[in-house]
């Protein structure tokens, strides 16, 4: 920061009029983006939800779909052993042996029936969650369109004042140099606390430039002095002349 000792109060006072006036403009851009960043933002973190749900649901489907598959092998397996016991039911030397065969063989058409059953469920869910895959695709897919449109008219509005941007920010970082620190931190303590951004007002019409509080004629005669910092006594702006306020040219 610059050596602000250097600089009288009225050389303050006017480089937080040029301060206040070009972050005005600043602003004016500000809400010319409107909540396009945020909405933006918003989109990406929603997408990126969606994609991760989209994931989710196929990582779903892939682990029904290997289940599905382990259950036709074992169909297949219990296919094999049928052949085999019905082949062996031909050598049976026993009615003992014929019903232990015959058994096995209903324990592996049950097994073949219970894992059809499971095949059949397996694919009603897989089905479902097709329908909610398809959804969330599509869904995506809206919001993409949606985020593109916004992001091309945020663009839009960022190049058309990224130039003018730039130079009211190099002018900001030139008008702060000449004001105290404790100053700037009031000045910007008193920015954010009003939704139009003004820190510093001029004296209209008798009153305050801001909050439009009556200023004493005693009041206004040290503002036009302007040997120190004065401040509305209702609103907390500082306070200037409409002479000086008139005199900051910003281009």
């Amino acid at each position: 920061m610059a050596n602000v000792k250097d600089y009288s109060v009225e050389e303050k006072l006017s480089a937080l009029v040029g301060l206040q006036k070009v972050e005005s403009k600043i602003d004016e851009i500000q809400i010319l983006k409107g909540e396009l960043p945020m909405e933006v933002s918003d989109l990406e973190d929603e997408i990126q939800g969606l994609h991760s749900r989209q994931v989710r649901i196929e990582e779903e489907i892939n682990g029904i779909q290997e289940f599905i598959n382990q259950k036709k092998n074992m169909i297949k397996e219990a296919e094999a052993l049928i052949k085999k016991y019905e082949k062996q039911s031909e050598n049976v030397k026993n009615s003992r042996e014929f019903e232990a065969i015959n058994k096995e063989i209903e324990m592996q058409q049950l097994e073949i029936k219970l894992a059809e059953k499971h095949i059949r469920d397996a694919n009603e869910e897989i089905a479902e969650k097709v329908v909610v895959l398809d959804k969330a695709k599509k869904n995506i897919a809206t919001k993409e369109g949606v985020l593109s449109t916004k992001k091309g008219e945020l663009e839009k509005i960022i190049a058309t004042n990224e130039k003018e941007e730039k130079a009211l920010n190099k002018q900001a970082s030139e008008a702060r140099e000449k004001v105290e620190e404790r100053l700037l931190l009031s000045y910007d303590r008193i920015r954010k606390n009003y939704r139009n951004g003004l820190g510093v007002v001029p004296v209209e019409r008798d009153a305050c430039g801001g909050c439009f509080n009556a200023i004493p004629p005693q009041r206004q005669s040290e503002i036009r002095q302007r040997k120190k910092i004065i401040v509305c006594e209702n609103c907390g702006r500082i306070l200037v002349d409409r002479d000086l306020f008139d005199s900051v040219e910003v281009k």
